[in-house]
């Protein structure tokens, strides 16, 4: 059997020393966190997507929500202190991230984007996130993800 191909978000967590497992899938394109929950069995209260938003300043945002949930816009701008942020459109996720669409991890990205975890995260033992490719999930403490992607946990998501 070959050695296991790494991610970006792989290498950085090992390079962290940080403990984390794989769940692959298979899937040849993109399908939202709630069918890749179902699909892994992870649990879907546990997984996480990773969105990216610009600031009024130009600035990029990483926000790792639950994948059930949506972002709330103003509370998420209030969190990294900015008037206002928005959606980055799909067809710029790979320039700015060097990610695919539902591929697209919170760790390892072109550049380290400030980033913001849901505080819900914190109540977990383990969370579950992109690993950096179509195909890969990653299980991990949500206190070592705040590490590893140099977040902070603030309530971000509508109610």
């Amino acid at each position: 059997m070959g050695k296991e191909q790494k991610t970006n978000a792989m290498r950085i967590l090992d390079r962290e020393k940080i403990s984390y497992k794989t769940i692959r899938y298979e899937c040849g394109e993109f399908i939202d966190g709630l069918h890749t929950a179902q699909i892994t069995g992870a649990p879907v209260g546990q997984s996480f997507k990773t969105l990216v938003l610009r600031g009024k300043t130009g600035q990029y945002y990483v926000f790792v929500i639950p994948v059930a949930d949506e972002v709330d816009l103003k509370a998420a701008a209030r969190a990294v202190g900015e008037k206002s942020v928005e959606l980055l459109p799909v067809k710029e996720i790979t320039a700015v991230t060097g990610y695919v669409r539902g591929g697209c991890s919170p760790l390892g990205m072109k550049k380290t984007f400030p980033a913001v975890l849901q505080k819900d995260a914190a109540s977990f033992d383990t969370v579950y996130i992109s690993g950096g490719r179509i195909g890969i999930t990653i299980a991990l403490a949500p206190d070592d993800l705040i590490r590893a992607a140099h977040a902070h946990y603030a309530d971000v998501v509508r109610k």
